[in-house]
């Protein structure tokens, strides 16, 4: 067999990472070739009402750069032949791009708090049944829908002719290619994609007052889009490879490479920043108990993922964060992890999807303030913090399971956590008790794994990604945990729904 490289840029919202996946006689194998950090960055602007605004945007110019270092790095160190290159990203943000090539401005975060209310906004424009109906996608301040329509209501005026939205992978590829298409993974979490045709949907955007002619052209995974300009080739020493829309969501890659051995029956958590909760279906779920429960149903690779967004790492990112600026320096993670492990369990819980932690300046006293309101004592120490948090989450875990079971008709039988949240063996072993279900942990770098996997469908290396799992299962060791103390963990499921206000 020839060997053939291809190159995955992992875009997550607190670092990226670049990969090449190597196929050859000996089969599959995946390396690291550049990993970085980076994170929104807050501005406090003059508002026209004489008030101060908090702004939150990403460095996209930082981005593309990484993107470029790692091609640089994969020249030095592998080759100067590359087959492709897929990227995937968070699934929220974009910018407009005028028929000049220029941004109309800053990339937004999607924590940028002009869209506190702007869930509100878009109800009030479309029947929420009917958006639901038509997307199946769950209402969330970040959703594209709610972005569009503030840009709607407060920028469209520097709009001009040939002007088109650019999703934040689609920027990245156009940065590198001049591609402006996006893939449907990523399309379909908008809230403004049709779930069943995959095409933008004219009367959500005629709704929402957003012309159809701004919005992308939507591709399927596996889609070659373009090449690399060939000047960015020249210079970085490589041939202009091709550019293939891979599941450019994150969650849409992670879900691919997830070695489930029966969809209908296997939880996938895609552990990191955020937590994505479901299981993989063949068709949208659009009734009334999955809108009632803000399931949302997001395009997969030939399914569809039926998932809840919960919060994840990053109410730890966060803590740290803010000790790192009390200390003067990063805690690193085994002592935090040291700490976490004697501390005293079931001390107190929170519910991660509290608005309260979505944004906070400080993520502790948001979790200070959560205590007081729910009448529980706050917690002391930072290793009953952590372990606070990861208890919290794995109970947040069963209650989206049970929801995602009622919504689907079909129970849970296992787990399989991927991501970097993989890695973390006491929030796996907590799951496992939590559920009282196995969990299989791994891959761990399972988002571009699954990049790799659509880039490999797409040159023709595999027909479907079915024939992916093999693969994937053969070159990456799967950890289980098996459920061991789970009477504690059902005591403690009924205070968490109490403080969570369920069930009253």
């Amino acid at each position: 067999m020839k060997t053939r490289r291809v190159l995955a840029a992992d875009l997550g919202a607190s670092g990226g990472k670049c990969f090449v996946g190597t196929f050859d006689k000996k089969g599959f194998s995946l390396a690291e070739i550049h990993r970085f950090a980076h994170e929104g960055t807050s501005f406090f602007n003059a508002a026209a009402g004489g008030y101060l605004e908090e702004r939150t945007y990403w460095d996209d110019v930082l981005l593309y750069r990484n993107i470029v270092q790692g091609l640089q790095n994969y020249r030095r160190n592998v080759s100067d032949s590359l087959d492709s290159i897929g990227i995937d990203t968070w699934g929220a943000d974009g910018q407009f791009v005028s028929a000049e090539g220029d941004l109309l401005g800053k990339v937004y975060c999607y924590r940028d708090h002009r869209l506190d209310n702007m869930v509100d906004k878009v109800k009030a424009r479309i029947n929420p049944a009917r958006i639901y109906d038509i997307t199946g996608i769950h209402f969330q301040p970040f959703n594209v829908s709610n972005q569009l329509l503030w840009f709607m209501m407060n920028r469209r005026h520097v709009l001009k002719p040939g002007c088109v939205y650019l999703p934040i992978p689609t920027l990245f590829y156009y940065y590198l290619g001049g591609c402006k298409q996006v893939d449907s993974s990523w399309a379909s979490v908008t809230q403004l994609m049709d779930a069943r045709k995959r095409k933008w949907s004219d009367e959500v955007l005629k709704k929402l007052g957003i012309p159809a002619s701004v919005m992308p052209g939507i591709v399927a995974p596996g889609t070659v889009v373009g090449t690399l300009y060939k000047s960015l080739a020249e210079s970085i020493g490589i041939n202009p490879a091709r550019l293939i829309a891979v599941g450019s969501h994150d969650t849409a890659s992670a879900f691919a490479a997830a070695p489930v051995a029966d969809p209908a029956e296997s939880l996938i958590i895609s552990s990191g920043t955020w937590s994505l909760i479901g299981r993989l279906v063949p068709e949208p779920i659009t009734s009334d108990t999955a809108r009632s429960l803000n399931i949302s149903n997001e395009g997969g690779i030939g399914n569809i993922r039926l998932l809840k967004n919960c919060m994840g790492s990053w109410l730890v990112q966060e803590l740290r964060r803010i000790w790192r600026i009390a200390d003067g320096r990063e805690t690193e993670w085994a002592e935090l992890d040291r700490l976490t492990e004697s501390a005293e369990s079931f001390t107190a819980f929170i519910d991660p999807d509290d608005p309260g932690f979505y944004n906070p300046s400080n993520m502790e006293s948001a979790i200070n303030a959560f205590c007081r309101r729910t009448k529980q004592k706050a917690p002391v120490g930072r290793g009953v913090f952590m372990r606070m948090v990861y208890e919290s989450l794995a109970l947040k875990y069963r209650l989206v399971n049970e929801q995602i079971s009622s919504a689907s008709g079909t129970s849970t039988r296992c787990v399989n956590i991927v991501g970097g949240g993989s890695k973390n063996k006491m929030l796996n072993r907590f799951t496992a008790d939590c559920l009282g279900v196995p969990v299989f942990a791994g891959p761990e770098e399972a988002t571009a794994v699954g990049n790799i996997m659509v880039q490999a469908m797409g040159l023709g290396l595999i027909r479907k990604m079915k024939d992916a799992l093999p693969v994937i299962k053969q070159a990456f060791p799967i950890k289980e945990y098996k459920p061991r103390d789970t009477v504690r963990w059902e005591q403690a499921y009924a205070r968490f729904k109490t403080v969570c206000g369920i069930g009253r």
